[in-house]
């Protein structure tokens, strides 16, 4: 087994066996990814199944599945200020272990008020997690493989969404909603085992120095207009990314597409395309510089709303290709460029930009909702599109 601790020299090893243990170590990388977020967003798969169980509205449901983001939007920005003091190991490796306890409860939720705070119970066990990983990558990675290994995370990121989606899709279906949460808590635990078996002997190695408080840290990050703008930008992102593919859901089932349990499961192989180009986020960042990255991505999501308003499932489909490969390149590109910008707390301006970045879902969630029970599809469309122009315009700060 690969321990990530471990770092890799090129001299000190032939390229063709670089390459594998490069290979190797994006691969366990990502699936670390895989198994701290599969939780997030797999539930949005079977949304239309618990709305017609609670009673309640899709606004409501939304709100509820997607309160999650909430918790990790506090565990991001707490475990970020306390960064410097956690053991990167056994944060992970407990926050992963925690994790399966809310996870195997919301089979048996009773009602939404449960269902709610069991879901931002799990927020904060799975942004525990995804905060001190990004950190502990931040520290571990040289700056010439950083992006890489960023790119790698968040593939595991991508990956999560698609397979995460057709095994809550694919247990609802055959076993019921209750065994689909029992599924992923014993995920949650391999995740633990895999962090115990490939994470060893972790020393930070970028740590502050003994007089520098986090307090000082994180604001003299938000005085850098770099990092300000980053974290504007990674509220957008998800704001765009929960208003379309949590609400997408409920277009998808009614008619005239009227989709089934599983129909809506496989209709998220949508996100394999970004599993492939999330993987160059990195390369192409560092040859093109963060802006006109991040721009491209932007423009590619923008061109797949309007093809989501047509009545026509290819198209749909389509355009949510387009959502997922923009949204999740950008993402990437600006996950990489805050690990690389902040020379000093990396972990405080991780959790920094994790924080905004889900308070940006929660936001999406709630704004989002009341324009789609109010107004619409389109309504919720054109409010995705103003948030990735105003993603667009926070880019212009971003500096290599």
């Amino acid at each position: 087994m690969i321990d990530l601790s471990t770092p890799i020299k090129p001299g000190a090893v032939p390229m063709d066996g670089l390459s594998a243990d490069l290979a190797l170590r994006s691969l366990v990388i990502g699936l670390t990814a895989f198994l701290t977020v599969v939780d997030l967003f797999a539930t949005q798969a079977i949304l239309p199944s618990l709305t017609r169980h609670y009673g309640v509205t899709p606004a409501a449901m939304g709100f509820a599945v997607n309160a999650s983001t909430f918790g990790m939007a506090v565990a991001s920005l707490v475990v970020g200020f306390f960064s410097p003091h956690i053991n990167r190991r056994n944060g992970i490796l407990l926050s992963l272990a925690l994790l399966a306890i809310p996870t195997s409860l919301l089979a048996s939720a009773p009602n939404l008020a449960v269902f709610t705070a069991l879901r931002v119970a799990q927020g904060l066990c799975m942004a525990s997690a995804f905060a001190l990983t990004l950190a502990y990558l931040g520290e571990q990675c040289s700056a010439m493989d950083a992006g890489g290994a960023f790119a790698a995370y968040i593939t595991g990121n991508v990956a999560s969404n698609l397979v995460g989606r057709l095994i809550s899709a694919a247990v609802a279906d055959g076993l019921g909603l209750a065994w689909n949460f029992y599924v992923f808590a014993a995920l949650n635990l391999a995740g633990a085992a895999l962090v115990y078996f490939t994470i060893k002997h972790v020393q930070p190695m970028h740590a502050m120095s003994a007089t520098e408080s986090p307090l000082a840290a994180m604001f003299a990050h938000w005085r850098d207009p770099r990092l300000r703008a980053a974290y504007g930008i990674g509220f957008c992102i998800l704001f765009a990314f929960i208003g379309t593919f949590t609400f997408v859901n409920f277009v998808l089932v009614r008619p005239p597409l009227s989709l089934g349990m599983m129909g809506l499961g496989f209709v998220y192989v949508v996100f394999l395309p970004s599993v492939l180009t999330t993987l160059l986020a990195g390369r192409i960042a560092s040859r093109l510089g963060p802006r006109p990255t991040i721009w491209g991505s932007l423009a590619v999501a923008g061109i797949g709303l309007p093809l989501m308003l047509t009545p026509h499932l290819g198209v749909v489909l389509a355009g949510m290709v387009l959502v997922g490969v923009g949204t999740f390149f950008a993402q990437a590109t600006a996950t990489g460029f805050v690990g690389q910008a902040a020379t000093d707390g990396r972990g405080i301006a991780s959790g920094t930009y994790l924080a905004c970045y889900f308070c940006g879902g929660l936001v999406g969630t709630a704004v989002l909702g009341r324009l789609f029970d109010a107004f619409g599809w389109q309504a919720c469309v054109a409010g995705v599109g103003l948030a990735l122009a105003a993603a667009a315009l926070l880019t212009i700060d971003l500096k290599r």
